[in-house]
């Protein structure tokens, strides 16, 4: 891709709609435009930032596409900090997409997935880890996700790195003017300054990853799998969580023959439920599939909710089933004590006494919904997350980073405490340095760049 040129793409989503947006940024937003809009004022006459009426016409004939609304933006006070046009037309797929063609045929190209924001972190309009927070807010899911991913944009974490890497770039500067040029006078910095600056590093980093499953949760969803043996209402409660009848329910074992997921939202944090196939002994070829898959869901979860049905006794598959899980995290669920003795209630509680949280369920009666979801919320937030004061890393990439400028200081502090000298200690430093500046952007390749753009979409 080459900075210099004009781009263009239809930032709406594709389908017929109210309206359609085809935005256009680069050198000459502003020619190419012109060739096509026909308004009250010529082209050039046009303010900054005001939207006027006009129409999209053919160059070659004059011909009417559509009446549309046109935004015209100088830079540098637009997305990108290049011009940028913006033509509001119908929401017609031939209309949108004729337009588009006439912007290219016309000199602009076609934006990769992510252009225009890879040129607003290009540009100086925002650093790295601000630019990934616009796709979150694009995928977010709950109130939560979107407020954590809004003070991302805003830069709240942004400048918790930038200060703690300014730090290491400032003791990296004392000790290589101390360790090179120890004729000069420069209060010399000592090992045990050293030592305890990066100890106070070490901790503010510390404090950051603290956030990290919290955050991870509210951006990416908690996945929580469904299991237990066939018929005892897991398809029954992810369509009562989720509100619609998404699974089949039947009164005939292993109807459930593939991994069904649904997300949705409990006391703000999205929840990816999973219900799986009934796990148990079977011939059927298509049902072993499922329950194979079920045993993988399994494995990648965050909560599992072990179901029984109390109305028929617990079995053998049941306890099996909680032998696998061992000594994850799980809900137990007894579910259907509508029908079921209360006596045959209290025997199965007391062989699970090892669930995390036990729930009387009768998911046909609707008891027991609103305790589980409830209890999804304390065990994962324990009341404690605020988006309004805490700085979340809501990213697995971030988190990666911050890792591993945490472990290079911890290797700075071993140095210091073997008796190595300054200016090996140096060296884990301002590799420190270097992998929170991936995070912002300060200090990152093409490579990246592009892994991180390509899961845009095209037109933002």
């Amino acid at each position: 891709m080459y900075k210099e040129d004009t781009i263009a793409a239809i930032s709406t989503a594709q389908g017929a709609g109210g309206i359609g947006i085809i935005r256009i940024s680069g050198d000459r937003a502003f020619e190419i435009a012109s060739k096509i809009f026909k308004g009250k004022k010529p082209f050039e006459e046009i303010k900054s930032h005001t939207i006027n009426f006009g129409r999209i016409v053919r160059p070659e004939n004059g011909e009417v596409v559509d009446e549309v609304l046109l935004t015209k933006m100088k830079k540098p006070n637009t997305f990108t900090r290049e011009d940028i046009v913006e033509i509001n037309c119908h929401g017609g797929i031939i209309v949108v997409k004729t337009i588009l063609e006439l912007l290219l045929k016309l000199g602009s190209r076609l934006a990769e997935p992510g252009e225009f924001t890879k040129r607003a972190f290009l540009n100086g309009r925002m650093d790295l880890s601000q630019a990934e927070a616009v796709i979150d807010i694009i995928n977010a899911k709950t109130e939560a996700s979107t407020k954590a991913a809004v003070d991302q944009l805003e830069g709240r974490l942004s400048r918790k790195i930038k200060e703690v890497r300014g730090k290491l770039i400032e003791l990296i500067a004392h000790i290589e003017v101390t360790v090179d040029y120890p004729e000069h006078d420069i209060e010399e910095i000592t090992g045990e300054k050293v030592y305890q600056d990066a100890l106070q590093i070490q901790e503010s980093l510390n404090k950051l990853l603290q956030g990290f499953e919290k955050g991870r949760i509210i951006r990416e969803g908690l996945s929580l799998v469904i299991i237990g043996r066939p018929n005892v209402g897991k398809s029954s409660l992810l369509n009562e969580l989720a509100g619609k009848n998404k699974a089949i329910v039947t009164d005939i074992p292993g109807t459930t023959r593939d991994i069904i997921e649904e997300y949705i939202n409990v006391n703000g944090i999205p929840v990816k439920i999973t219900d799986t196939a009934g796990i148990r002994e079977t011939e059927d070829v298509v049902e072993k599939i499922g329950v194979e898959k079920a045993k993988k869901a399994l494995e990648n979860a965050d909560l599992i909710v072990i179901m029984v049905d109390a109305s028929a006794g617990i079995s053998e598959e049941d306890l099996e089933i909680a032998r696998q899980v061992g000594d994850r995290k799980f809900i137990l669920l007894v579910n259907k004590v509508d029908i079921a003795a209360v006596s045959e209630v209290d025997s199965i509680v007391k062989q699970f006494e090892g669930a995390s949280k036990i729930i009387r369920t009768s998911i046909k009666e609707g008891v027991g919904i609103e305790e589980l979801e409830n209890t999804i919320e304390q065990m994962f937030t324990k009341g404690e997350i605020n988006t309004e004061n805490d700085i979340l890393v809501t990213n697995v990439r971030h988190k990666d980073l911050i890792e591993k400028a945490l472990a290079s200081i911890k290797d700075a502090c071993t140095a210091y405490e073997a008796g190595m000298p300054l200016d090996c200690i140096t060296i884990d430093i301002k590799n420190a340095a270097e992998y929170l500046g991936q995070v912002t952007g300060e200090s990152v390749n093409e490579d990246i760049m592009h892994e991180i753009f390509s899961r845009f979409c095209i037109g933002k």
